[in-house]
């Protein structure tokens, strides 16, 4: 249990400072912007309550917005992805269910299923977040292509993050080798 929670500590760090570092210095074409930080909330235990991922999507939210200096925005952005979540989950539930300690990986439930869980969640964040910095419908359809381009980079990353995560190994197995 402690050593679940530290990693879930370390994998926040990782990716917070990635995004902080690296990712918003990244815009491709002005239209693009990629946001891995997403991955965090995305890849929390699946029991985690309801209550408890509010709290967690919050401190995630502010932790950007305070070094991208954007005043509540993602944390926003990330309270409205946290509280898709649990119906999500729920739409896409497999036959059995979900076993207790279960994360939501590619690993665990496939590609397809994690693709379809993630991309649905990064596209209710990106739709937020963009709609609330452009605040206005006049720019509806640039906005609505930005958000479109940066979910599929976002997924990309995600996906791609998902595989170097997972041990040598376990790759090697799963390649049949």
């Amino acid at each position: 249990m402690i050593l679940d929670i530290l990693r879930i500590i370390l994998r926040f760090i990782v990716l917070v400072t990635f995004q902080v570092l690296v990712l918003n210095n990244v815009q491709l074409g002005g239209f693009i912007n990629p946001y891995l930080y997403v991955l965090f909330l995305i890849t929390l235990p699946i029991s985690t309550p309801k209550l408890l991922l509010l709290f967690v999507a919050l401190v995630t939210g502010l932790t950007i917005d305070m070094f991208q200096n954007t005043v509540g925005m993602h944390a926003s952005a990330c309270l409205f992805l946290a509280f898709a979540r649990p119906g999500w989950l729920k739409m896409i539930a497999p036959r059995d269910g979900y076993e207790a300690d279960a994360i939501p990986s590619i690993k665990k439930f496939g590609f397809r299923w994690f693709a379809a869980y993630s991309f649905v969640l990064i596209l209710i964040h990106h739709l937020a977040l963009f709609y609330i910095e452009v605040f206005r419908f006049s720019e509806f359809f640039s906005t609505f292509f930005r958000v479109i381009l940066s979910s599929i980079v976002t997924l990309l990353l995600v996906i791609i993050a998902q595989y170097i995560s997972t041990k040598p190994s376990e790759r090697l197995q799963r390649a049949g080798a």
